[in-house]
């Protein structure tokens, strides 16, 4: 292990991208401990004091900033929404899809359109926060003039930290948004971990360790599992030179959608309640008890969001994995599938196999989901049910990062980060 930290620092480039990344994040998590010039904290603590579902993502997302009102409590939640709308449009706006397949220059203005969305988003989004927690402003403008700067700080905190994220992508080490939350959730470790210390139950704590490592090891073999196909291509002759005749293979994830369906599921179902909760604190009759039935403590509510999350991970699958596509290139490029005729029988198989891989992904996806909902409801643990989600950010974001540490030692001609 030292001597592959040692091999790392040996390295200029990769150890001033190692160091801009960590200075970035930790401007990230100064950030989130800002506390915003015109919220009272007590109005806010009591008002998030028992938040859940979507409420609970973000505050999650953004380090406990969320539920404190600070500088970044919004944190990068816009700048992911308007990705996932940019990427849904991509697939049914031609001309998106066409910059897409530019190239570089393509790239840059779809990441521009993703920008500018961010703005709109984070102003709606900064309005709906401003105007539901009106009371709780301590400032003399009037509620007007105190609302539009309430939406500015916000807003301007939300596209720092997209910025941010933006320059680690490109100067420092792994995706800077995707590590922007990952230090966002583990800064809530230590807060977790007291709260269960505090129940002063000993062989439950325990328990759930125990629980929390089998999930650990279950996340990683989710996001490293594949299904690999085999290619063979048929040789041909240009020239006086042989061609092809080399064989491959195509690989499919089991997890392709990530843990977007997770975030998806719980966007839905918690969005009734974030419509009531800016109304009124109290909801009764029957609104009330649609609200307790989509809660995930309820079996109601448990078994809505496995069948969500299932119903995303295809959804999410359809858009990002185009069977036919690879099917037209592999006919172009002498490539076939051994058994199968190339054309229409290798397009049914592509179809067939992957829907068996991503309903694998699915169920394996939920299992993962469930297991917090259901520490929750055993041990009557609040605030639990989205430590799955948590997981599979910070595991499948570590693993990414270790494999681009160990691609940039590679191509200098050192051992893997991961090499003994």
């Amino acid at each position: 292990m030292f001597k592959t930290i040692r091999d790392i620092v040996k390295i200029p480039d990769l150890r001033r991208r190692i160091l801009y990344t960590l200075m970035m994040l930790a401007l990230v998590r100064l950030g989130s401990l800002i506390p915003s010039p015109l919220m009272d904290a007590a109005v806010v603590k009591n008002y998030f004091a028992s938040a859940g579902g979507v409420m609970a993502l973000f505050d999650i997302m953004s380090g406990n900033a969320f539920s404190q009102m600070n500088l970044f409590a919004m944190g990068i939640q816009p700048y992911i929404n308007a990705s996932i709308i940019i990427s849904l449009l991509t697939v049914a706006i031609p001309k998106l899809e066409e910059l897409q397949k530019e190239g570089e220059s393509g790239r840059k203005k779809i990441s521009q359109y993703t920008r500018v969305l961010t703005v709109a988003l984070a102003l709606l989004q900064s309005f709906g926060i401003s105007y539901g927690l009106r009371s709780g402003f301590t400032s003399s403008l009037g509620t007007t003039w105190s609302i539009i700067v309430s939406m500015s700080v916000f807003t301007a905190g939300s596209v720092f930290v997209m910025w941010i994220g933006e320059n680690i992508t490109e100067k420092g080490i792994g995706n800077g948004i995707s590590l922007i939350i990952m230090v966002n959730v583990l800064s809530r470790v230590p807060s977790a971990v007291g709260a269960l210390v505090s129940y002063e139950n000993y062989w439950m704590l325990a328990v759930i360790v125990v629980i929390l490592v089998l999930v650990v090891a279950f996340i990683v073999v989710l996001e490293l599992a594949e299904r690999r196909i085999p290619i063979q291509y048929a040789k041909r002759m240009q020239g006086r030179k042989t061609y092809g005749g080399s064989s491959t293979y195509i690989p499919i994830r089991v997890n392709m959608a990530g843990v977007i369906p997770i975030i998806f599921a719980i966007s839905i179902m918690s969005l009734p309640g974030i419509i009531t909760g800016f109304v009124t604190a109290t909801p009764t009759g029957w609104w009330a008890t649609t609200l307790r039935w989509l809660n995930t403590a309820h079996p109601f509510g448990a078994c809505l969001y496995v069948v969500l999350i299932i119903f995303f991970t295809y959804f999410y699958a359809s858009i990002t994995y185009n069977p036919r596509d690879i099917a037209d290139n592999l006919k172009k490029n002498g490539g076939f599938i051994p058994g199968f005729r190339p054309g229409a029988p290798t397009l049914d198989y592509l179809k067939k196999t992957s829907h068996y891989v991503v309903f694998i992904g699915a169920i394996m996806l939920a299992i993962v989901a469930s297991i917090p909902v259901v520490l929750s409801f055993v041990f009557k643990i609040d605030n639990l049910s989205i430590g799955g989600s948590s997981l599979m950010i910070c595991i499948g974001v570590a693993l990414e990062t270790v494999k681009q540490i160990e691609g940039q030692m590679v191509m200098r001609h050192y051992k893997g980060f991961l090499s003994k």
